[in-house]
């Protein structure tokens, strides 16, 4: 184990990217943190974070939720006012 130090943040995500996200930490028994903190740090070394079955599961949870969203649209958001 390795001894960290956490802090609170506020972060603003669209609502059903948020949705998915939290179904997948609860399937995956971690928090939302654990779940960001994990795709972050695989992310920071060029890794794929999930498991093929993970990412059968993620399609589900998208489909629940109606997450239509894709990288691609990852830097063209426009929150609506």
């Amino acid at each position: 184990m390795v001894n960290i130090e956490r802090t609170q943040t506020g972060v603003r995500l669209e609502r059903n990217t948020l949705k998915v996200l939290k179904g997948l930490a609860e399937y995956l028994d971690l928090s939302l943190g654990e779940l960001l903190e994990g795709i972050t740090l695989h992310a920071f070394e060029g890794r794929a974070p999930f498991t093929p079955q993970t990412i059968a599961k993620i399609d589900q949870l998208k489909a629940v939720y109606g997450l239509t969203l894709t990288s691609a649209d990852a830097h063209r958001l426009d929150e609506r006012q």
